[in-house]
């Protein structure tokens, strides 16, 4: 095995929690900026009606795309425990299963997102002055799919190896690449929202083809070999069963946020707008803290692997502490300056900039207590407890949010977007302190059982 194994299981955990985290926290980043670049673009050269189309995907796109990279998470839960456990043959057959797997759910993700369109737009309520727009760049966007699932799988690969450079690296080329074809396919051919689709397309395909690249040319359990690919189903099968949940996590977590979007959508394309740019903004505020949950998953994956439960109990409570900060201050300042990192996305007019204020106060401004949640479902998916997490985040956060709209929101004197966003920050505290019980029952018990078992392992 490789040294990312005794990186992870030995010594003290603050600094490398820390120094592991900004890599991942700055991969993120660069993956937003794909979409970023595409809203400011289309907001600066051909207006917020274009700012509403493309942001009208998000919910939707996320509605189909979050079940397969879940089991990218799963993938690398599988990999990071096998490092843990030096099971190097493990290793081998989950990155040689993942790759296929990815390559072949991106092209199935390519046939639904193209042929449904129109459809599920339709469904969400898409107004029609923004729909056509958003039907090409929905499309467009879905091309490339396979490219995106491998990016995902080999990243997620990478990391629980310990490499957390290599995607940043690789993000850095595609999302200088995504920018200058922006500039080019908008500003030059006048492509409008097909020109965006198509450079994050190219952009994402550069990055899939290095990720790949970088997998083959490793010198440990984690080396792909073209020719050793294939589907190996105990490893696809348990894949599926770590995946699966946190796949339909994300998938289900989509279908509240595409209530609430359609909910958003009856208020006009001007809240479409401000909702869409606020979004946006607030993402990065999201990737940072998310890039403790990808630390927590490693991190207790690999330690869960070498049986060095105690240290899980450590992790957390970094973890948490650090998401903390890093949500306060980032929550804190994205609302502060709001408005003006609004106006970098809308340019013409001053309405959906103040509906994308409404949002951030209520959704960037107490974002912290999102990161703790996905904290502890991090930690839960690293000791291999997919399935609860996934059931109590699905009732915590959208059962809740979809009954606060039926029934709060769906009240006339409550019909605004300041209750509609409401539900988020309450939804995220109830689903933590669930979630926080369980791990507790959960370490508890494992520590328990492995000392009446008689089994000994290092504290350090």
């Amino acid at each position: 095995m490789n040294k990312g194994a005794a990186y992870m299981t030995e010594g003290p955990l603050l600094k490398k929690i820390i120094l592991y985290s900004i890599p991942v926290i700055l991969t993120g980043t660069l993956q937003l900026l794909f979409n970023a670049a595409d809203l400011v673009i289309v907001g600066r050269f051909s207006g917020s009606l274009s700012v509403a189309a493309v942001g009208a995907t998000g919910s939707v796109t996320n509605l189909i795309v979050n079940l397969f990279i879940g089991l990218s998470i799963g993938a690398g839960v599988m990999v990071a425990q096998g490092i843990g456990a030096g099971d190097v043959e493990g290793v081998r057959r989950t990155v040689h299963t993942a790759v296929p797997a990815a390559a072949i759910g991106g092209l199935a993700l390519s046939a639904v997102g193209i042929s449904l369109a129109r459809t599920l737009l339709d469904l969400m309520g898409t107004k029609p002055d923004v729909i056509d727009k958003s039907v090409i760049y929905m499309q467009i966007y879905f091309a490339g799919m396979a490219a995106n699932m491998v990016y995902n799988f080999g990243a997620s690969i990478l990391r629980a190896a310990g490499d957390i450079r290599s995607p940043l690296f690789y993000l850095t080329a595609a999302g200088v690449l995504n920018v200058i074809l922006n500039l080019v396919f908008v500003i030059l051919f006048k492509m409008d929202v097909a020109g965006v689709a198509l450079a994050t397309v190219l952009s994402q395909t550069l990055s899939a083809a290095l990720i790949v690249l970088a997998l083959m040319h490793r010198e440990d359990a984690c080396r792909l070999y073209l020719r050793d690919l294939r589907l190996h189903p105990k490893y696809l099968l348990r894949m599926l069963k770590i995946g699966l949940p946190a796949g339909l996590q994300g998938s289900l977590f989509s279908i509240s946020n595409v209530i609430i979007q359609s909910s958003v959508n009856s208020f006009g394309s001007v809240a479409m707008a401000g909702n869409a740019a606020a979004g946006n903004i607030e993402g990065f505020v999201y990737t940072a803290m998310n890039s403790l949950q990808q630390t927590a998953v490693n991190f207790v994956g690999q330690n869960y692997g070498a049986k060095k439960y105690k240290r899980i109990g450590k992790i957390t409570l970094i973890c948490l502490a650090t998401v903390t900060v890093v949500g306060v201050t980032l929550g804190v300042s994205g609302y502060v300056f709001s408005r003006s990192l609004l106006s970098i996305y809308i340019t013409d007019s001053a309405a959906a900039i103040e509906t994308g204020v409404i949002r951030m106060s209520l959704i960037c401004l107490p974002y912290a207590l999102c990161g703790i949640m996905d904290v502890m479902t991090g930690t839960l998916r690293g000791m291999g407890a997919s399935l609860v997490p996934m059931i109590i985040s699905v009732a915590g956060v959208c059962v809740f949010r979809i009954v606060w709209i039926y029934t709060v929101f769906g009240m006339e004197p409550y019909h605004t977007l300041q209750v509609l966003y409401a539900s988020y920050p309450i939804s995220w505290i109830v689903t933590f302190l669930a979630e926080g019980i369980v791990f507790l029952v959960l370490l508890r018990k494992k520590l328990r059982l492995d000392k009446a078992a008689g089994i000994c392992y290092s504290n350090s």
